[in-house]
This record gives C-alpha cells, structure tokens and sequence, in this order.
C-alpha cells in the first residue's frame, strides 16, 4: 500500500459487500444471525453472524443447538 493511495479520496469505495459467516462461504449477507452465549455475555448483549439465503438455517440450528440463538433479522447494509 502506498501512502499517497490512502489519500487519494477521487477513487470510489472499494469496500467489499458484507459477506456470509459460513467458513468459505462468499456469498452477499442477506441475513443477520443474533446471539450470545450467556456463561460469558450479559443477557442483552447481541453477537451477529451474517448469513447468505443458503446458510442461513445452518447457522441458526448450529446457535440453537448451543441455546444460543436469540433472533434473525433481515441483512441491511446501510449507506
């Protein structure tokens, strides 16, 4: 990286989209996966994985097993 690149603020944002949180998944976010593990969280705290359509349900049956799983909401990236 170049230090005259970082200043550079002519080239648009190159941040890739949010992506899955399934190991070697690349797949676009669509699906926010709230949680916490509540020997080492307070009960309000809320941890995310990001999910595609595909693993979504992967994701949430391997909280659910752990009781971990506290909610799912639709993925919004916002501006």
């Amino acid at each position: 990286m170049n230090i005259f690149d970082a200043l550079n603020t002519s080239q648009p944002d190159k941040t890739p989209a949010p992506m899955c949180s399934r190991k070697g998944c690349t797949a676009d976010a669509t699906w926010q996966v709230l949680w916490n593990n509540p020997k080492i969280h307070t009960p309000e705290r809320r941890k995310i994985w990001l999910a595609c359509n595909e693993h979504r349900t992967y994701l949430e049956d391997f909280l659910r097993s752990r009781d971990f799983l506290k909610d799912t909401q639709p993925f919004t990236q916002e501006a």
